[in-house]
């Protein structure tokens, strides 16, 4: 069992939890909880090793015997290390690190999401997972939006990630994906078409800017049109995390409404 704050193992888990850098250099990031490690090997994501403690549920303790059985490295530590290494307030008693493989693009993508400067951690889990449920090909992360492998992204995405490729690009990267696919580009835009008005059957990419700062100088650049959410009057305006939602969806019920 482990139970020295000053062990390898969790001297590395509290580095990739605090920084994106150390989590690009090494090319791997932390999952926290049951659910998400459930959701990375059903996914058949790379479980590079396992921490757990007694707090554990019966359910994780099942997945914990099969990583066991399938010979990882799966070790034990005390509650109190658990408690220092979690980034939640109530630890679920299973830690894992998994090996960064994001998956490819299709090769003939039809419906790509561009999280513009989304910088809250919520709003882009919320993105993610929204992404993941209206079948996006894509997530394509510009300069300046949070790093989608940080804790509370993951545990907003609640498995999102394992779905669907995730990938931090530049702006000339993303413009030559969107044009090499033939992809019109939506931006959303308050004061703009209604996005009920607009056609989103067609191959579009969809990029959500911030709440607070809205789209960037780059992203308008790359947008070939501008939609909106009608709202009531009495309220000023949705977070990302809900406003994306509600475009994807909306993308969705009018693909299906003409298929």
């Amino acid at each position: 069992m482990i139970t020295s704050p000053h062990n390898p193992k969790v001297k590395l888990i509290r580095a990739l939890q605090g920084r994106a850098k150390e989590r690009r250099e090494a090319g791997i990031f932390v999952i926290d909880g049951v659910r998400l490690v459930e959701e990375a090997v059903n996914s058949n994501w790379e479980i590079q090793s396992v921490l757990y403690d007694q707090s554990i549920s019966a359910r994780g303790m099942l997945q914990v015997e099969s990583l066991m059985i399938r010979g990882l490295d799966v070790e034990e530590v005390s509650t109190i290390i658990m408690k220092t290494i979690s980034e939640t307030e109530n630890p679920q008693g299973i830690l894992a690190i998994v090996t960064h493989s994001p998956l490819p693009i299709p090769a003939s993508p039809s419906f790509i999401l561009i999280p513009d400067q989304i910088r809250d951690p919520g709003n882009l889990g919320t993105l993610i997972r929204s992404a993941a449920a209206t079948n996006v090909d894509a997530v394509l992360l510009p300069p300046e939006t949070t790093d989608a492998f940080a804790p509370k992204v993951l545990r907003a995405g609640m498995g999102a990630h394992f779905k669907l490729p995730i990938l931090s690009m530049t702006w000339d990267e993303i413009n030559q994906v969107t044009k090499s696919a033939g992809l019109k580009v939506f931006v959303a835009d308050m004061g703009a078409q209604s996005c009920w008005e607009a056609d989103l059957s067609q191959p579009l990419a969809l990029i959500m800017g911030s709440e607070a700062d809205g789209a960037s100088k780059e992203a308008r650049k790359l947008a070939t049109q501008q939609i909106s959410i009608p709202m009531s009057a009495s309220v000023e305006s949705l977070n990302a995390g809900a406003a994306g939602s509600v475009l994807m969806f909306e993308v969705v019920r009018q693909r299906k409404s003409k298929a």
